[in-house]
């Protein structure tokens, strides 16, 4: 069920929460299965979270419980990405620090740079509160203009987008279109169609084929800085 690097974190998380009672941080785990950064070390933790092998509380970065260990001979390719679900835990490793915590996430630029979001892979990291993602794999980016300002998403905040290929109508997420624009709209079905609305009566509605339009992500949070 897990692959090799899988293997490699929940085993290094076990033994130190057996040894401190505190969960590595990502740092450490990072270094540990040298990994170029720590957005790997959150890709395989966000697949274990899924497989139900450990579980943390949404607003403690360090708060990480081993709920199973793999049994021998149990490392393979994973089974296919499935939606992460929200997991209601507790944990009594640490005493509650959510105003201190935070998490790093990769920041990939300006929604309207007209970039696909695959190609900024590798840019800078992100500190975010870790309150304010729940589970699975968080990437942000920096909004340019003001098509979303009545939905509260004002020019210059980063956009904090949770990784899914899936949406639901009324769903604000990351498009791209014709795999060269990306933009951050409502996500809205029409009759054979894909409509993008925006949150500003000065701008009009965007329909395309469903061929032309790939969800790479849906809004989970908003930072904006002073």
């Amino acid at each position: 069920m897990l692959t090799r690097k899988q293997h490699e974190l929940i085993c290094f998380i076990s033994d130190r929460l057996n040894e401190t009672g505190v969960s590595p941080s990502f740092e450490e785990m990072k270094e540990a299965l040298d990994l170029k950064s720590k957005s790997g070390v959150h890709r395989l933790i966000s697949a274990l979270e899924e497989r139900e092998f450990i579980r943390r509380l949404p607003n403690r970065a360090r708060a990480l419980e081993v709920l199973r260990m793999p049994e021998r001979g149990e490392t393979r390719k994973p089974a296919p990405r499935k939606e992460p679900a929200l997991l209601s835990t507790s944990s009594t490793s640490a005493p509650p620090r959510a105003a201190n915590d935070v998490v790093e996430i990769p920041l990939h630029g300006r929604i309207a740079a007209g970039t696909p979001i695959e190609a900024l892979e590798g840019s800078t990291m992100l500190p975010v509160p870790a309150a304010l993602l729940g589970a699975g794999e968080h990437y942000a980016l920096e909004v340019a203009g003001d098509s979303m300002v009545e939905a509260g998403i004002l020019d210059g905040d980063y956009a904090l987008i949770r990784r899914t290929e899936i949406a639901r109508d009324g769903e604000i997420v990351v498009a791209l279109i014709d795999d060269t624009e990306a933009t951050l709209k409502y996500f809205r079905k029409e009759g054979a169609m894909v409509r993008l609305d925006p949150a500003n009566r000065a701008y009009d509605a965007q329909r395309y084929r469903p061929d032309q339009v790939r969800v790479q992500g849906k809004l989970a949070g908003l930072l904006r800085r002073y």
